[in-house]
């Protein structure tokens, strides 16, 4: 839960979001169990106004430059407040693991 709570942490001190999810997705992949690898993101923040979605995801990259070093995948679905409310909350689930995942 270290990395999981490092990488909270640095987004809700960047960002002051309005709504932040992090679910480690690990447990789906073909790795040890209890590791920090595999995560989704969902992060709401007006800082994404005006913002192409690449430019947002290099927004959350420079935040988390340390944490990336260390993980192997950050799914991340990055929303304004306008965008996250005509959404209603949705997103999509993540994929199957292909790469020898369990189950």
């Amino acid at each position: 839960m270290k990395i999981e709570s490092d990488i909270k942490q640095s987004l809700e001190e960047a960002f002051s979001p309005q709504y932040l999810v992090l679910e480690n997705e690990s447990y789906m992949h073909n790795v040890p169990e209890g590791s920090e690898s595999h995560f989704k993101l969902v992060l709401v923040s007006e800082q994404f106004s005006g913002k192409r979605l690449v430019q947002r995801h290099q927004l959350v990259y420079s935040i988390l430059s340390k944490q990336m070093d260390i993980i192997h995948a950050l799914a991340m679905h990055l929303f304004t407040p306008e965008e996250w409310s005509e959404r209603q909350g949705d997103v999509s689930g993540s994929p199957n693991c292909h790469g020898g995942g369990r189950g």
